[in-house]
């Protein structure tokens, strides 16, 4: 397999383009649900090559882009807690909270260690036995597994000043309340690889049932998308929506029944999570099962932590960048105000955020 040859060439490119351009019998709104793909959209300028009537709306497909603020001040206040050292991933450093971000906190002088993996928390609490050491995990189905492992690891080696803040959020519940939302109309998804690896498709069938549009989960090459596109316009020309994959060098129809096990093992659903731009939607997150609620941050924490609801900036659009709503160029103050060095929302955040990849690719 040549990733250049395979799934970059020009010509390949081109001649699926035209073949889209043909097949499109009329307007359709599609929603990538990765982040990934918003920007291999935006990278390679397949939003240019294709007609205008074929529109790509950005969906919630960044995790951090998705956490509220209330979360981000419960890692602030973690960081406050006396004898606590606060590790999380690059991302969620410089998300804003009501109280500005992690990175501006460890500037005031808490202890906030930005990790390459969950493990290395396990590693700083070795290194710091007589301190408290919370990591707070964020991520899709994708990462959750992980986290799960660390948990295991965690138990396993008798550590007993690892503490998880658990905030990963699942999918399909995010599709399904924008599905419900009355001023969005979405024609078809393309559905996120990496999650899809995990889950494997059976996640998105009630989706495509009670909605009746056709799901493509997705590789994350030029090629990749534009042939999820031609299977999705196939399943219409046919009406005959499913659940396809493109991805099909990764993705099982089963996923990772392992990985799932492990989540299983570890997690619950919770009865409702609170995400940026959506508010509470109804069992969209996990929680750690209550049998390990010594390592339970929020609860171990609880008496420190705030539990304010608190909306973005007036001018921020992210929330509805993220439902589908609005572009990222619809935002007042995108690239003047708010740019990556300095973003008043999440979805300028993160290296996956659709504003993010705006930004970075307008001028190509």
């Amino acid at each position: 397999m040549n990733i250049y040859k395979d799934f970059r060439d020009g010509e390949k490119i081109g001649a699926i383009a035209k073949a889209i351009e043909k097949s499109l019998k009329r307007p359709l709104n599609i929603m990538e649900i990765c982040g990934g793909h918003t920007h291999v959209i935006m990278r390679y300028g397949i939003n240019q090559i294709l007609p205008d009537s074929l529109r790509f709306l950005h969906g919630p497909g960044c995790p951090v882009c998705v956490m509220p603020k209330e979360r981000i001040d419960h890692a602030i206040a973690l960081s406050r807690t006396d004898n606590t050292i606060l590790s999380t991933l690059g991302d969620m450093m410089r998300v804003p909270g009501s109280e500005g971000s992690l990175l501006e906190e460890r500037a005031r002088g808490g202890d906030i260690r930005m990790v390459y993996s969950p493990l290395d928390a396990l590693r700083i609490a070795r290194e710091n036995p007589d301190k408290r050491v919370v990591y707070f995990a964020i991520g899709f189905e994708t990462t959750a597994p992980l986290t799960a492992a660390v948990i295991e690891q965690s138990i396993n080696d008798g550590l007993k000043n690892v503490y998880f803040h658990i905030n990963h959020v699942l999918v399909p519940p995010a599709l399904l309340a924008i599905m419900n939302s009355e001023d969005v109309r979405i024609d078809a998804f393309i559905a996120p690889g990496h999650v899809s690896t995990i889950t494997g498709m059976g996640i998105y069938m009630e989706i495509v049932k009670r909605y009746h549009v056709p799901i493509v989960i997705a590789g994350f090459e030029p090629v990749d998308i534009l042939q999820s596109i031609v299977m999705i316009l196939e399943q219409i020309e046919k009406d005959s929506p499913s659940v396809e994959i493109q991805y099909t060098r990764a993705v099982r129809p089963e996923g990772n029944p392992r990985a799932r096990k492990l989540v299983e093992k570890y997690f619950t659903v919770r009865d409702h999570f609170r995400w940026r731009g959506f508010g509470d939607i109804p069992e969209s997150g996990l929680r750690l099962q209550d049998e390990y609620a010594a390592i339970d941050a929020e609860k171990v924490f609880a008496e420190n932590l705030p539990h304010k609801k608190i909306d973005d900036h007036k001018l921020c659009l992210c929330g509805e960048i993220l439902r589908g709503k609005s572009r990222p160029s619809d935002c007042r103050v995108f690239g003047n105000a708010c740019t990556p060095k300095h973003p008043i929302g999440a979805c300028m955040v993160s290296s996956e955020g659709a504003c993010h990849a705006y930004y970075t690719y307008r001028r190509i």
